[in-house]
């Protein structure tokens, strides 16, 4: 227990530094590809301190308590998850961060904003069913929903459910907001309605965003980990090099998918679902 408060106050206080690293590494590594030198690795924090030090053009009140919201579930969320609860709960209020995150974008009562919303719900249609049964995965290979004890499980839950991690790592790009399918809200100039669900974003509300895309980040590639993660200390660094592929492998695919339909997105994301998670789920009732 002492252990788990431990790890939850690390993410809390060190997410958003690791977080700022690996978007300055995605960053360089991006720059690497298209044959450019790239910013340093410290440059999302030098533009997060800017965003800070600027004045908000505040388009309302309820938007900025909506940012705050989701800055706090998703914070909570990763805390929770760190500190071994429940992962059923983890992802239920992970789900809460994201429509505190639209409802604030309605709030704006901007086209721009307002489109972006949209797609971001056409987002979580694509997305949720993936993550329920990546919970439900866990629960039939370890027999418990809690991460404490999926992580002390004697074999490594991927031996299970190789078609889960497979799922879980296609709606990833979706949830790192990375090409193909960064549709709602892109990190790069490539998006054909400005930021969409942040351009009326400004200054240090639209930092809170950036510190709680942070956050977010470094929880779901501690989901990756935790497909890894088993009872013997080895998987520990095992589990933190799969996240670092993982991580770099997303920004490949950013790289190099162009951006696709909504539908484009919906179909596949279900396809892959129902293939990847669906069959692996049956075998596994089946082995079970």
């Amino acid at each position: 227990m002492k252990t788990s408060l431990i790890l939850a106050i690390v993410y809390l206080l060190g997410a958003p530094f690791l977080g700022a690293l690996l978007e300055g590494l995605d960053r360089k590594v991006a720059a690497r590809m298209q044959g450019r030198k790239g910013p340093s690795l410290l440059q999302p924090l030098y533009d997060i301190h800017k965003l800070f030090c600027k004045q908000s053009v505040v388009v309302n009140s309820v938007q900025d308590f909506l940012v705050c919201g989701f800055l706090v579930f998703v914070a909570f969320t990763g805390a929770l998850f760190f500190w071994g609860g429940d992962i059923l709960l983890v992802f239920f209020a992970l789900t809460l961060a994201g429509i505190f995150f639209i409802m604030s974008a309605c709030s704006a009562n901007a086209p721009y904003s307002s489109m972006g919303a949209q797609r971001e719900l056409m987002q979580m249609m694509a997305y949720e069913p993936m993550v329920l049964l990546t919970a439900i995965g866990f629960y039939i290979a370890t027999g418990s929903f809690s991460v404490r004890q999926i992580a002390q499980a004697p074999v490594s839950a991927v031996c299970y459910l190789p078609g889960f991690f497979v799922g879980f790592l296609f709606i990833l790009t979706i949830k790192f907001r990375k090409s193909p399918f960064d549709i709602s809200t892109s990190h790069h100039a490539h998006q054909e309605m400005v930021r969409g669900v942040t351009t009326e974003l400004s200054g240090n509300i639209l930092a809170l965003v950036t510190l709680s895309h942070w956050y977010e980040n470094v929880f779901l590639l501690g989901v990756v980990g935790l497909f890894i993660i088993n009872s013997s200390w080895v998987s520990i660094p095992a589990a933190v090099l799969v996240c670092l592929a993982a991580f770099l492998f997303e920004t490949l695919v950013d790289n190099v998918f162009p951006r696709v339909k909504w539908q484009e997105m919906l179909k596949w994301t279900w396809i892959v679902t129902l293939a990847a998670g669906g069959i692996n789920l049956m075998i596994v009732m089946l082995i079970q």
